[in-house]
This record gives C-alpha cells, structure tokens and sequence, in this order.
C-alpha cells in the first residue's frame, strides 16, 4: 500500500493510535526520570496531555487535515500538563498553524509541519535544554525535509522519520550529561517516540497493545470530575446562578455569514452578557463555545446566525450538584460576587501545606505536584475562581511553571507568574505580598523573597545510580538542597542530619521551618528538633504539618 497525500480522517486515526499507544507506555516512560525519586511523571504529564488533545480530535467530523490538526493543538493545549506537556503541545500548535489551510498533506508538507511545530515549541521554553524532547523533535524534523524529498510514500516517509527520531534519542545522554550518568534515555524524547510509533503502526495497519478501558469514556470521566468539582465542594444548589453548561461547535456556512458577518470578540461579549466561564475559540472554519448560562437556548440561537451546530451538549448544572452532594435546597439564583482586587492562586501537595497557603493568603490552592502536575485549564479555572481584577499565581513546583504561563495567556484577568519552584519559596513570595501595592510591584517583591530562601528535601532513591559524585542505592534516603542531591544514607536521620549542616550557615541564617511529611512520625521531628538546638542554638525553628507524600520532609532557611 502507497499513501502520496494524507488525509483529514488517517491523520485523525494516526493521532488516536498515538496517544493510546503513549497511554499503554506511561509508566515505562515514568520510569525514565533521571532523578532517582519516586515522582516520576513525565509519562504522565504527556499521556494526560496528548489524551486531551486525543479526544478534541475524536470530536471533529472532517476530512480536512488542517482541521484534525486544530483540533489536536486546542486539546493540547487545555490539557497540557508539567514542562513535557506543554512542551508537547507547543510541537503540535506549531504542525497545526503550517497544515491549518490544507485539506490534504504531502510529506514535504509534512515534514515542512515538522519544523514549523519545533521552532514553536523553542520560541515557548526560556532556556532550550538539548539532550530533551526538543532535541529530539528538532534532530528527526531536520532530517524529515531531506527524507521527504526522498520518499512520497508516507509509510516509508515516517518509518524513516521514526529511525532519526530513535538514534537522535539514543544520543541524549551524549549531550545531557545527568542522563549518561544514570545510564537512562531522556524520557520526553521517548514519549516523543512512542507517539511517532503509534502514527506509523497506524499507517501500516498494525497492531499495538490495546488500551485498558475506552479512552474517550475515561477523557470524558475526566474532565467531568475536573470542570465540576469547585463547585460542588464549595457551593450550595441555590449558589449556582448560571444553571446549564453548555458546549457547542458551529460550522461556519457562508451564506449565513454574508447576512450576519462573525466578529469573535463582538460574539464573546454578547455571550459575556448571559453568562460565565465562557470560552470562546474560532478559526476560520468553526468556532467552539462553552458557557455557563440560564438560557441556553438564546446562546445557540445567537450561534446558529453564523452556520449550522454541531457537538452540543446542554447539562443541568443544578441537578447535577443535588444528586451529587444530596443538597435538596430549591435553587435562586443571586447575584454575581464583585471581584477582589487581587487573588493569589497557589498549588500545594499534602492537606497541611494547603492549609498553611492559605493561612498566608493564597485565595485557591490547586491540590498537585511532583506526581500530579494540574494542567494548563487546572490553572485557568483556579485563575477565574479567585474571582479578581488582578492575579498572582505561585507553581511552587518547577515542571507546573510552563502550564501556569500557558494559563495566564488565556486568561482574561491580568495574571503573573512568580516562578517559585518550591513550597518554602512559594510561602516566602505569600509573605512578601502587599494589597497596597502595584500588580508589578508585588510580582518583584515575591520574586525578589522567593530567592532568599533555602529549600531542603528529604526523600527516597527508587533505584541505584549516581548523580554528581553522589552515589546512591535503591531505598536508601536522599537529602536534596535546591534541587541538588547532596548528600544520601540508609539512615533517615542520619541524611536528615547532613543535609542541616550542609544547608545551615549559622553566620547568616535565623529561621528553620520544618514541614512534616506524610510519613515522617513525631519522634522523628523531635530528634530532628533537638539536633538543630544543639547545632545551631541560635536558630529559631518553627514546625508546621504539612501531610505532603514522597518528601518526609521539607525544610525552608532564611
């Protein structure tokens, strides 16, 4: 079998194929984290990502290859998840925007996609890392413009492109040295990988592992559970002023818009007027909207001026919340809340951390972390939750900082990111807020008080290696100072103990703030306590429980 152009619904099946078989291989590419601790996630963050933009594709009815590709970068997008998520999407944004006017695609074209997606995906991240995904994305692009040239048949097109994008992955530990001390391929690269392997099995007609449970039933489960739940935890029936979500896709049909010619902007504040969380995404073919509104009814009339609908879905956002939470109140709608003039959105792992954001001022905190990154839309709902004219948003995780940004373009609010890479900065960028002052003031400040403190962690190694000198063994504790293994023992305490004497310098530093993990029992803290007071007897030390899993514990300095 010879394919010379590609169509709308194979490029849709190829994506499918995909992102099940990146599904099917999530903890292997898990598994592949150079840090030897048990938060391996960037197999996740991409299957949750690319399934995202999976089941946006499953929604589209065409055959025009450019739409397929909308479609997937829009999924990505709202669903893209920690650096390799986003990372993903930016790859397939940029294939999109190249292939946007094509209804079918050669492989020239294809590998002209190719390039498109890596110069956007290099223009999104601050600090290009080679030895990484996009290092692999770039090697197996550069190559797919001679190769293309080579082969019409895009079977032996991408079996091609699949064998550059493999050696170019087998190189990473070249040019990433952390990756050669390990022994381990970068795994973004492999998700990368997996996902052009699922594309070229579906081309040749072959079979992979099938995926365990229907992928657009558990997507749909998903973002069910994720779009409700704020409200259902924190609002009675009768709170709920805008009672139906309602989604919708017009296909634009030119006679209708001769008649009423479509202004976006114009379209979004007439349904701004009716109702809330709108969302309101077009192209030049179709627009997708959601909405929260009382008459979903004048929303899809108003719609139908510009072509006919397609993928409607109106819930009763009331019942739904009674039989969820078995409130039986009548619902009365009552008036919009004003908005606050400044809102912090911060994200914490462990009940106690939350509780100890908020006590410091933070107006939603995303429960996520180093196993659970929130996605871009996590972000972009917190972002409207904390219903203000002016938001700051804390990621106190460094893999959360690109989807926050993500989030904060999208947003309608003004927003900034303080890129706290850690709880402790996170807490001293809190502390550092004034409502008195400017959005851009305050976005110094924090930044500014995020960098004095010290970050100590307390963890386990999930298997043997050795990073930076440091030799390490499998269920052995780690200590972990900004990032850097510094030290590792079979002992807890005894880890525990090195990394204070390597964090603390008594001449400079006054405050020791301990955060209790999940695990970590009373004894512990208490000898950990009384070695800090003999060490260090001018040292204030404060102690919080923070409930967090995989670190026992996390130690802020100043």
């Amino acid at each position: 079998m010879t394919i010379r152009t590609l169509d709308g619904a194979t490029f849709a099946q190829m994506v499918l194929t995909g992102a099940n078989h990146l599904t099917n291989n999530a903890k292997m590419i898990d598994a592949l984290n150079v840090f030897p601790v048990p938060d391996g996630d960037t197999g996740t963050n991409m299957n949750l990502s690319m399934t995202s933009g999976a089941n946006e594709v499953r929604n589209v009815v065409t055959n025009h290859v450019g739409e397929v590709g909308k479609s997937l970068a829009k999924g990505l997008l709202m669903g893209a998840r920690g650096n390799s998520g986003v990372i993903l999407s930016q790859l397939f944004r940029g294939f999109s925007k190249a292939v946007e006017d094509k209804e079918t695609i050669t492989t020239a074209e294809f590998a002209e996609a190719l390039q498109s997606g890596v110069k956007t995906a290099y223009k999104a991240v601050m600090k290009p890392v080679e030895g990484t995904i996009l290092t692999v994305a770039k090697e197996s692009a550069q190559a797919a413009e001679s190769l293309a040239q080579e082969h019409e048949d895009h079977i032996e097109f991408l079996e091609a492109v699949l064998k550059e994008a493999k050696a170019s992955l087998k190189r990473t530990p070249e040019l990433l040295p952390v990756l050669k001390e390990v022994g381990v391929v970068d795994s973004g690269g492999q998700g990368l990988v997996t996902i052009y392997e699922g594309f070229l099995a579906n081309l040749k007609g072959e079979e992979l592992p099938a995926h365990s449970g229907d992928l657009n039933n558990s997507m749909d489960e998903m973002v069910n559970a994720e779009h409700h739940k704020l409200a259902q935890d924190f609002m009675d029936t009768d709170d709920i002023v805008y009672g139906y979500c309602t989604e919708f896709m017009v296909k634009f049909e030119e006679d209708k818009l001769k008649e009423t010619p479509y202004d976006e902007e114009a379209f979004r504040q007439a349904l701004s007027e009716r109702g809330d969380s709108l969302l309101v995404v077009s192209d030049e073919d179709l627009v997708k909207v959601h909405v929260h509104t009382e008459q979903p009814g004048e929303a899809l009339n108003m719609a139908q001026s510009y072509g006919s609908l397609i993928n409607m879905k109106i819930e009763n956002m009331r019942e739904q919340h009674t039989s969820i939470v078995g409130d039986q109140k009548s619902s009365e709608s009552k008036q919009e809340k004003p908005k606050e003039e400044f809102g912090i959105v911060s994200v914490a792992m462990g009940t106690g951390i939350k509780e100890m954001l908020e006590s410091l001022g933070a107006s939603v905190v995303i429960e996520g972390g180093q196993t659970m990154n929130p996605s871009t839309q996590d972000i972009a709902n917190a972002i409207q939750q904390a219903n203000a004219k002016n938001v700051i948003v804390l990621p106190n995780n460094k893999n959360i900082v690109m989807a926050a940004e993500q989030a904060a373009e999208l947003a309608e609010e003004q927003v900034v990111v303080v890129p706290t890479k850690t709880v402790p900065q996170g807490m001293s960028a809190l502390l550092a807020f004034l409502p008195d002052q400017s959005l851009e003031e305050n976005e110094k400040a924090m930044k500014e008080a995020a960098q004095q403190v010290k970050t100590g962690q307390i963890t386990y190694a999930v298997r043997d290696t050795q990073i930076e000198g440091v030799d390490i063994e499998k269920g052995h504790f780690m200590g972990i100072i900004d990032g850097k293994i510094s030290s590792s023992n079979q002992d807890k305490l005894q880890t525990t103990k090195q990394l204070l004497l390597d964090m603390i310098d008594e001449d400079e530093d006054e405050i020791i703030t301990i955060i209790q993990g999940e695990e970590a029992t009373s004894e512990e803290v208490e000898t950990i306590e009384a070695f800090i007071e003999e060490r260090f007897e001018d040292m204030e030390v404060e102690i919080h429980k923070g409930n967090q899993p995989i670190y026992s514990f996390i130690f802020s300095v100043e």
